[in-house]
């Protein structure tokens, strides 16, 4: 049985690592070939000569998008609507997510499926345009970031996280005179660092990769990198001379720039990642 049962597990690491290696593969090629094509030449390019490895190694693409004034203050807008919007909604959805948890909460068995429900309906872009215009936030850092400062399914992990806390240290705390929002701070967050480093990530990426809300609420001297993006892939960003030299892989220099800072921060809270998400989503 014990030799049966070794072959099997050997077959099942053998299967499983191929297919672990084909979905790499299949993952990171084409960010690979945006990567080469970015420091490719356009005569390379345009005969399509360009693989995984840059022909005519090509820095100008680069030196134009970043001496370009709109690239960089449109880089400078995302990091503070991505700053400012994720500081808010990890404090927002925590403070939404720790109550939900506790089960003697009253009321719970009517505040949690309101809160379940806006994961599957919500007003629809009319009234929420409207809504914004009329609150006088149309083109404004709120108009941005409030549509979607709270999303009710890491809202549901991060109650799933805070349900598996301890008990016992946050009746320690009660004792030692902290009120609730005390033992939630001083004693809950303190443990929750693996969630609330997940949700931080995701977050992140959320407001990082945004251009809708832009496309619908702001000017353009207050969008995001990733609307200019748009514009550029779309063909509104080459116009001049300059551009159309360098209009054949100008889409990918500015897609590399404007996916490189979440690559950068990913491995630093890669272990935080994996944690948080098997324990947020396993307990409840």
């Amino acid at each position: 049985m014990k030799i049966k049962e070794n072959t099997g597990y050997k077959v099942f690491l053998v299967v499983n690592t191929i297919i672990m290696i084909l979905i790499s593969v299949a993952t990171l090629y084409p960010f690979l070939y945006l990567v080469a094509q970015s420091f490719s030449s356009e005569k390379a390019i345009i005969e399509g000569h360009v693989g995984l490895i840059p022909k005519g190694f090509n820095l100008k693409t680069y030196f134009y998008v970043l001496s370009k004034g709109d690239f960089l203050k449109f880089y400078k807008n995302t990091i503070i609507y991505t700053a400012v919007g994720t500081v808010l909604s990890l404090t927002f959805s925590s403070m939404l997510a720790y109550p939900l948890s506790k089960p003697e909460l009253k009321g719970m068995k009517i505040l949690t499926p309101l809160v379940i429900f806006t994961m599957y309906f919500g007003g629809g872009m009319i009234p929420n345009y409207v809504l914004v215009v009329r609150l006088g936030l149309k083109n404004t850092m709120a108009a941005f970031i409030l549509p979607m400062m709270i999303s009710t399914y890491y809202v549901l992990l991060m109650k799933s996280f805070f349900a598996g806390t301890p008990k016992d240290l946050e009746e320690a705390g009660e004792l030692d005179g902290l009120s609730k929002f005390g033992v939630f701070l001083r004693v809950v967050l303190p443990l929750s660092k693996p969630i609330m480093a997940t949700m931080t990530l995701f977050y992140a990426v959320m407001y990082w990769n945004n251009w809708y809300q832009a496309f619908l609420y702001l000017r353009k001297e207050k969008w995001p990198v990733a609307y200019y993006l748009q514009t550029i892939i779309r063909g509104q960003g080459a116009n001049d001379q300059d551009a159309q030299q360098v209009a054949t892989n100008i889409k990918s220099c500015a897609m590399v720039l404007t996916v490189l800072p979440i690559i950068c921060v990913y491995p630093f809270i890669q272990k935080y990642y994996v944690q948080g998400m098997m324990l947020g989503g396993v307990k409840e």
